[in-house]
């Protein structure tokens, strides 16, 4: 795999990492906050985030992408990943909102 690809992989991954904390910023607005709102955009971080997850996984194994920069995104974006999984559980539950 070219280099120029690695790195333009591994920003992507870099990238994943904040954007979950963009939903505290949302989260501030009233409109946020009421149903069916805020289901959704819990279900659609949580989705992000496991895809983020899976994303970086597939790079980092299957693409042999494996820079320290990388590394550091499969940590953050799979423990990301475990909390979608969870927040979808928790949704299908009837656990959250």
């Amino acid at each position: 795999m070219k280099q120029s690809l690695k790195g333009l992989l591994t920003a992507i991954a870099g990238l994943m990492m904040f954007l979950p904390w963009t939903i505290l910023i949302l989260r501030q607005y009233e409109w946020a906050l009421q149903s069916p709102a805020a289901e959704i955009m819990i279900g659609s971080y949580a989705v992000f985030m496991i895809f983020s997850g899976a994303f970086t996984f597939a790079v980092y194994m299957k693409g042999k992408v494996q820079n320290n920069l990388m590394k550091i995104c499969l940590v953050v974006n799979e423990i990301y990943a475990v909390f979608g999984v969870m927040a979808i559980g928790m949704m299908a539950a009837g656990k959250v909102m």
